[in-house]
């Protein structure tokens, strides 16, 4: 089952747009209009009403000659993300670390990507590391006997990525490989919420642009309280799960699966 939102095609653009803005994926500019429009599979006038909703909102600067660009203060690219972060809860591993592995081991993994790059602003402050300092990102999709699970994004800092491969990370999930390299992992920090499917996530989860989609922010520690992991999880809802029981004492029991069907 596909899910959808009845919300008008511009809408759905611009909603994408400015999520991918908030991480900070524009640093050199936004594609011209007619690349946006062939992307997204519409015509120019949608793409332009998106832009302009945008740009009537702070969140990017478009001039004649120059193109488009995110405009350049920081608070008002994080304002759609605030009230989400500030809501963020940490989560212990223990426990939660051997629910993720074992579901990761139920999936398939296809590794889109696996390079070092410099840290954007949000991947510096996420891993407590100055901008354009090395970090090794891996884009990976997982499947299950259905078809596409979800589409993964992590950043780790270069010097505790330089021991692993392509073909590691086709075999065990990244937690795994860091503590297999020495790490001892403590704690998890993370925001759960919703985001719309872009171009790029839409056809590797095989849904429409627009599609709802289950969004994970989450940032691991080592038990000395340094980030070592930074991850963005974009999973399908209709193949995929998160549980979470709260007791009257407030501890956390948190449950991610991948659901029933898939994983007969």
């Amino acid at each position: 089952m596909v899910l959808t939102l009845p919300l008008p095609k511009y809408h759905q653009i611009y909603l994408v747009l400015r999520e991918q803005l908030q991480e900070g994926r524009f640093a050199e500019g936004l594609q011209a209009e007619v690349v946006l429009s062939k992307q997204f599979g519409v015509g120019r006038v949608t793409v332009r009403r998106a832009l302009e909703q945008l740009a009537a909102e702070g969140l990017i600067i478009r001039e004649a000659g120059r193109g488009t660009r995110p405009a350049p203060t920081k608070q008002s690219l994080s304002a759609g993300l605030a009230s989400s972060q500030a809501k963020a809860s940490a989560t212990r591993l223990t426990g939660l670390l051997e629910n993720i592995v074992s579901t990761s081991l139920q999936t398939s993994v296809k590794v889109l990507e696996w390079r070092t790059v410099g840290a954007s602003p949000s991947v510096a402050e996420a891993l407590q590391i100055p901008v354009g300092a090395k970090v090794k990102k891996a884009v990976r999709r997982r499947s299950a006997t259905e078809g596409p699970v979800s589409h993964i994004t992590t950043y780790i800092p270069e010097a505790l990525a330089s021991s692993f491969s392509r073909a590691d990370l086709t075999l065990k999930p990244i937690l795994r490989l860091l503590e297999e390299s020495g790490i001892e992992l403590g704690r998890a920090r993370q925001t759960v919420s919703a985001r719309q499917a872009d171009a790029l996530v839409a056809a590797e989860l095989e849904v429409p642009v627009g599609t709802a989609l289950l969004s994970v922010h989450r940032v691991v520690y080592d038990t000395q309280n340094r980030p070592v992991q930074w991850l963005n999880g974009l999973y399908r809802p209709d193949r995929y799960e998160y549980q979470m029981e709260v007791s009257q004492v407030g501890s956390i029991d948190a449950r991610i699966s991948v659901k029933e069907n898939l994983a007969r």
